[in-house]
């Protein structure tokens, strides 16, 4: 990765934010580069939805070509269970399996709008990818695969129910 023009950060450390956010405004301004490929769910999820995007990726301007992708299972499973099944497990089941198809839909470029900001512009380009995969939208991110929920996102969706009743 460090040969091509990877932009790698470590995302809990506040520095490395900012000095990617200025990598990436440089690397957008510079049109003999290639575009920048940004996964913004920072993980993958059942294939059934799309997570909520890290708003990073949408804060350093320039044209997002969103890309929609979902894998047809039928021939095989290409989303790994961490939880049910080991990596060497998923990669025996991947590496035998009939085939691995995926369905791969290029969306129209988009382009923040001037009273946005980018947690909008995040969650409209999310909307589109969701519903042309056919896969519903949530509204938290990967981080709840590997860690424990916020007592005050509890505490938030309660009120809500509360509210409800």
């Amino acid at each position: 990765m460090q040969t091509s023009q990877h932009v790698l950060f470590e995302r809990s450390e506040m520095k490395d934010r900012h000095l990617v956010r200025k990598r990436i405004r440089e690397h957008i301004a510079d049109k003999a580069k290639l575009p920048i490929l940004i996964f913004p769910e920072g993980t993958c999820v059942n294939n059934t939805s799309v997570m909520m995007f890290k708003k990073g990726s949408f804060e350093v301007g320039g044209i997002i070509h969103p890309v929609a992708i979902k894998y047809d299972p039928r021939f095989g499973d290409a989303f790994w269970n961490s939880t049910k099944y080991s990596a060497m497990t998923y990669t025996f089941n991947v590496m035998t399996s009939w085939a691995i198809v995926c369905n791969v839909w290029y969306l129209p470029p988009m382009v923040k709008e001037e009273d946005e900001d980018a947690v909008h512009f995040a969650n409209r380009v999310k909307a589109v990818i969701a519903a042309q995969g056919g896969m519903s939208v949530l509204p938290w991110d990967g981080g709840l695969k590997r860690k424990k929920v916020k007592e005050s996102f509890k505490e938030e969706q309660q009120k809500k129910y509360c509210q409800i009743v």
